[in-house]
């Protein structure tokens, strides 16, 4: 199943093993992460003064939870500048897609 889980956007096998398997604990990190996308969506906005902070933010919280390529596309972001706030969009989303499907297969 671990095979099967990491495969998509984001790496469940990463996180399961993190919590040596413990099935309540990683719907619970993902559903606060889901959560907390929403808030963090509307942070990204070349206008927002702290568009950097919340895009540091979801860098942290994406590698916590095995989005790897949405922490590496947050890096780029922070150190590119603006211009990368639309891939990190887009990379959010999908990971929350993913998260979502995995959530309604668990």
């Amino acid at each position: 199943m671990a095979s099967e889980e990491s495969v998509g956007v984001v790496d469940f096998a990463y996180l399961e093993g993190f919590v040596a398997g413990d099935k309540s604990v990683v719907l619970e990190v993902l559903t606060l992460f889901r959560q907390q996308a929403e808030a963090w969506a509307k942070g990204l906005d070349p206008a927002d003064p702290g568009w950097r902070d919340v895009v540091h933010t979801i860098k942290g919280a994406a590698r916590g939870v095995g989005a790897n390529a949405l922490g590496d596309v947050c890096a780029k972001a922070e150190a590119e500048g603006e211009s990368g706030l639309a891939t990190v969009k887009a990379a959010l989303d999908a990971a929350v897609t993913d998260i979502a499907a995995y959530q309604a297969r668990t």
